[in-house]
């Protein structure tokens, strides 16, 4: 099903070049610092339950794209909150998958599974509805064998190391069994701290709360809410994490007095702060994160511009991360002034940028990293991790930021036998839009060989401190 040429330029010689850089990239490790997989599956190290739950049920990839078509999530397998009923045959679930099977044509979602089907699992029928039972029946005879459990895939899968994502409010009890088990897989955390510093998040005075409890600190005052948010941050540190993560609506940022900030925590705390306020405490947070950022050495990283939970019955339904979070416009030049003004030249900091609005590109991001020290640029991802998204992101940013005020590829994924097809993909997009920059005489092809190895591993490790 695979072609070697995928993803290449259509021209000869840009397709020869293509295929001689990615030769030089294809078999590098994988460095994967931002993803939401599950660290019970290294600590536990359980077989995967069946091709349904590894493959649809996890994935809002997926099950998204069924929903939009008519299909209930319950028919798929997804759990509801309420506890109701919601489909249990796996089989099922998978044949109901592959009668849709052709609404996923030209998206990147195939491109993943394919590559996972045939390359993890040496599946090389056609999926869909006349090869689902033969092709559940073979991976699910794989799922049984020791060699594709989870420690034995990652190490298969050349991954180097992998971040999970947590709250603040996590034990990390599972990051805690993979050090002491003594495998070698580097598995670490990264210290995503929304649900204390948001608001708007459901449960945000419990979670502060229970914040206070975990830390021994007051966290119903200012001082003893920043000194809780940095005693779990060095918690995480020591679990292996390098950076942290905020996934905030907007990129807005402040810079208020003590007694502002006081009295703002306040108004977030009795839950009578209005939008607009929540909006400016969340602002002030990320200001705060940056100021320990510099004290602690972890790496920012933030991704506005997400109308999260865009449909009331399935977030009340189903709970949060169902698929149902939609882009949204987002500036950044003004919202970010405030943290740039107070860290954006400190060669200890590092805010490394994503956004799901490509009209940002070439006007405010590639700019601001062009210039700030401390700013590096994510790469495309999420609703444009796409060879089409990741062209597009290629030539907007190129041109003022170059290639090395940005951070390679992450795969941002919950489905795990998805990272090799994703950063394969990543690497063969990277390295045709380096094709055609020879092929145009931009760039000589010893200096397109350099740079398509720092896109697909050095940059990231650099930037993530790895």
């Amino acid at each position: 099903m695979l072609h070697p040429d995928r993803l290449f330029p259509a021209d000869p010689e840009s397709r020869n070049i293509a295929r001689r850089l990615y030769a030089e990239v294809a078999s590098l490790p994988i460095v994967s610092p931002h993803g939401h997989t599950d660290p019970a599956w290294f600590a536990l190290n359980e077989p995967f339950a069946d091709p349904a739950t590894l493959f649809v049920i996890r994935d809002h990839y997926a099950f998204r794209m069924l929903y939009s078509q008519g299909v209930p999530l319950e028919q798929l397998g997804v759990p509801r909150l309420d506890g109701g009923a919601v489909e249990t045959d796996p089989r099922q679930i998978w044949r109901l998958f592959a009668r849709h099977w052709s609404l996923f044509r030209g998206t990147p979602t195939r491109l993943w599974l394919e590559h996972a089907f045939e390359t993890v699992f040496d599946v090389t029928e056609r999926f869909g509805p006349d090869t689902a039972d033969a092709i559940y029946d073979h991976i699910n005879t794989c799922l049984s064998r020791p060699e594709f459990r989870p420690r034995a895939l990652f190490e298969r899968f050349n991954i180097e190391v992998l971040a999970t994502t947590e709250s603040p409010l996590d034990t990390l009890e599972h990051h805690g069994t993979i050090r002491q088990s003594g495998w070698k897989g580097r598995v670490i955390t990264a210290f995503r701290p929304d649900p204390v510093v948001d608001p708007e998040f459901e449960g945000f005075a419990a979670n502060v709360g229970q914040l206070g409890t975990l830390t021994g600190e007051n966290t119903a005052t200012w001082t003893g809410y920043l000194a809780a948010l940095a005693n779990r941050r060095q918690f995480f540190k020591a679990a292996g994490a390098t950076s942290t993560d905020h996934g905030h609506r907007t990129a807005l940022t402040a810079d208020l007095s003590r007694a502002e900030a006081e009295q703002l925590f306040g108004k977030a705390l009795r839950g009578v702060a209005t939008p607009a306020e929540a909006e400016l405490f969340r602002g002030q947070m990320l200001t705060e994160m940056a100021r320990m950022s510099l004290d602690d050495g972890l790496v920012m990283q933030l991704h506005p511009g997400a109308d999260r939970n865009h449909s009331p019955l399935l977030f009340e339904r189903f709970g949060r991360d169902k698929g149902c979070d939609i882009p949204t416009a987002t500036e950044y030049v003004s919202a970010l002034r405030p943290l740039l003004n107070r860290f954006g030249n400190e060669a200890g900091f590092t805010l490394i940028l994503f956004t799901l609005d490509e009209t940002s590109y070439s006007r405010e991001l590639a700019p601001l990293a062009g210039v700030y020290p401390a700013l590096r640029l994510g790469p495309a991802w999420w609703f444009h991790d796409s060879p089409e998204g990741m062209r597009r992101y290629r030539e907007m940013v190129t041109e003022t930021a170059g290639f090395y005020n940005t951070v390679g590829f992450n795969d941002d994924t919950r489905a795990f036998c998805s990272i090799p097809a994703r950063h394969d993909v990543a690497r063969r997009v990277d390295c045709a839009f380096l094709a055609r920059l020879v092929a145009e005489h931009r760039l000589d092809e010893d200096e397109a060989r350099e740079v398509a190895h720092d896109l697909a591993y050095r940059l990231v490790k650099r930037a993530y401190k790895l």
